[in-house]
């Protein structure tokens, strides 16, 4: 039931329906006591996922490529700078995921000087699958909940969605 839910309206290419309240300004002041405790589950609750996920790329490279498909080809310094790491460090990951043809290197069209960083067809499938598989282990977790639980989750999904697009407009996302 849950996973089955729809909302009004859905995030292009998510795959899962998702509210979107743009208009909801940010808080300019410091989190609350009370923040504390849901912020500090939510982090728990996505660390674990992430450690029960394969190992087979580092967590930098499998970043990488996330920011690639979902922001386009980049040069090599706006990965180091959307990543946080060096640049030499990125030209190394950027070779390493060209070997496993995961990204490609490519030419700007809009200046011919310029090399830009893409993500292969193979790289945006090893994505989804990644993705895919992530969701149905939190998915198999999900089923053992109590349908009050379940209800609750449910009901919290626009919130998340909120959390997530005030992440993006911070640049931490």
């Amino acid at each position: 039931m849950l996973l089955g839910a729809q909302s009004p309206r859905t995030r292009a290419g998510s795959g899962y329906a998702s509210p979107v309240n743009s208009n909801v300004p940010a808080r300019e002041t410091a989190p609350t006591d009370d923040a504390l405790p849901p912020a500090f589950a939510v982090y728990d609750l996505l660390s674990s996922l992430i450690r029960l996920m394969p190992r087979d790329i580092s967590l930098t490279s499998l970043s990488t490529l996330a920011t690639l498909h979902r922001k386009g080809p980049r040069r090599i310094t706006e990965l180091a700078v959307s990543e946080g790491i060096a640049q030499p460090s990125v030209t190394s990951l950027v070779t390493s995921l060209e070997r496993a043809g995961l990204a490609e290197r490519r030419g700007d069209p809009a200046d011919g000087r310029v090399v830009l960083v893409a993500i292969t067809e193979t790289g945006a499938e090893y994505l989804r699958a990644r993705r895919q598989d992530s969701v149905q282990v939190l998915a198999g977790a999900m089923a053992r909940l109590s349908p009050e639980q379940e209800a609750a989750l449910l009901a919290f999904v626009p919130v998340i969605e909120q959390l997530r697009m005030l992440l993006e407009l911070e640049g931490r996302a």
